[in-house]
Order: structure tokens, then C-alpha cells, then sequence
């Protein structure tokens, strides 16, 4: 089936790698706003909720892979969409969060009081990281090899990834081809759902952003 008999534009005559993009549910960290990279607090109870309706909505969805992040709020929320499928959860450390560095569990007030000029700069600018952390040009090269690398390997299939908001939002950034706004304009939900179809040719078509339970 081309890209014109999936409902889209002609993108390319091969098949796609169809890219399922699922954000962890809640934890406390989300609950409080910090920021919250690499730290590894699991998910709240509501958050296991969200990742039980992830689940649900994704049921009738064929998938034949699931990657994950390492940090436990993406392992639980993948296992929930996992069970069931007789599919194992492949762990892929480049769907990990962005190290905020010494910024971890501090909310965004803190932040910018504890280092205000820096904090700043990295509001505006992509190369620039947290004290100890990593930027968001890091973490674009990172997804950027990672999205290669999925759309090889699965060829023609789907595959479900596991991770956070900014890994998530830099795969879309990748889909649609444009520049570093969007990673400060587009918000998703926890546990939302977006899906992007990854062509080996280049091409990339955003099927959806940020479906929820919810809506």
C-alpha cells in the first residue's frame, strides 16, 4: 500500500515505518512541574490509569514492536500496552529524557533563580544546556539517529515508542522538517498519543498529535 492508499499525499512508492509516539503517564514530578530528565520516579497511581487508557485506545492497532526508554514511568507505560501482545519491551536509551543536569527536580522558578542569565539563553537557543545537562541540539542528534535507525530496521511495520515529551516532540520536529519552535509550541499531554509514518526515502507524514483518553 502506497502513501496515496493510506488517505495521504503521495510521499513515496515504499511502504513506511509507521512510528506509534506514547508519552509516560503522570508522576509526582509532573504533578509538581519540575523538571524532570533523568531522575527515575515512577508512575503515580493516576499515572498508571493513563497508561492502562493508552493502552485501550492502541488495542485494536496493530504493533510489532515496543522500544522504551530506560526511566521507569516509560517501562510501566509500555508494559501496559505490551500486555497482552506476547511483544517483549526492547529498552533503547536514545528515547531517554533530556538531561537537565543540576536543574533535576527543580521547577521552572527555581531554575531561573538559581541561574537566571543561563536559564534565559536556554529558553531561546537549542545548542545551550542545563549546568551538567544536555541540550536540545543533543537530544535532536539523538532521535534523529534513532529514527533512522527504526525506519531501517522495521521496514514497512509499526512500531511503538516509548518516551518522553521532548524525544517525542523532537521525532515530530524530524516528520514535519521544521525548526526548533515547535519544540516550545506544541504541547502534549501525558500519556498522549501521536503517530508519524517515517518513508526510507526522507519522507515523513504526521498522522496525529496528541490524541488522549480524554478527548
Amino acid at each position: 500500500m502506497t502513501g496515496a492508499q493510506r488517505g495521504g499525499w503521495i510521499t513515496s512508492a515504499h511502504e513506511p515505518t509507521r512510528v506509534i509516539l506514547l508519552r509516560h503517564g503522570q508522576t509526582p514530578a509532573s504533578v509538581q512541574r519540575l523538571y524532570s530528565g533523568r531522575g527515575n520516579p515512577s508512575l503515580t497511581d493516576l499515572g498508571r490509569e493513563q497508561a492502562a487508557e493508552a493502552a485501550a485506545l492502541l488495542r485494536l492497532t496493530p504493533i510489532d514492536a515496543i522500544l522504551s526508554s530506560p526511566l521507569d514511568r516509560a517501562r510501566q507505560t509500555a508494559d501496559a500496552v505490551a500486555a497482552g501482545r506476547g511483544l517483549t519491551v526492547e529498552v533503547d536509551d536514545d528515547l531517554i529524557e533530556t538531561d537537565f543536569g543540576e536543574w533535576e527536580g527543580l521547577s521552572f522558578g527555581e531554575a531561573r533563580e538559581r541561574d537566571p542569565e543561563l536559564h534565559a539563553r536556554w529558553l531561546g537557543d537549542t545548542s545551550v544546556a542545563a549546568p551538567g545537562g544536555e541540550s536540545f541540539d543533543e537530544v535532536h542528534a539523538r532521535v534523529a539517529g534513532l529514527v533512522e535507525r527504526v525506519t531501517a530496521e522495521h521496514a514497512g511495520r509499526t512500531v511503538l515508542l516509548v518516551s518522553h515529551v521532548t524525544p517525542i516532540k523532537t521525532a515530530l520536529r524530524i516528520a514535519l522538517d521544521v525548526g526548533p519552535q515547535l519544540l516550545y509550541r506544541l504541547h502534549l499531554d501525558l500519556a498522549s498519543i501521536s503517530i508519524a509514518d517515517f518513508y526510507p526515502d526522507g519522507g515523513a507524514s504526521v498522522r496525529q498529535v496528541n490524541r488522549t483518553a480524554g478527548l
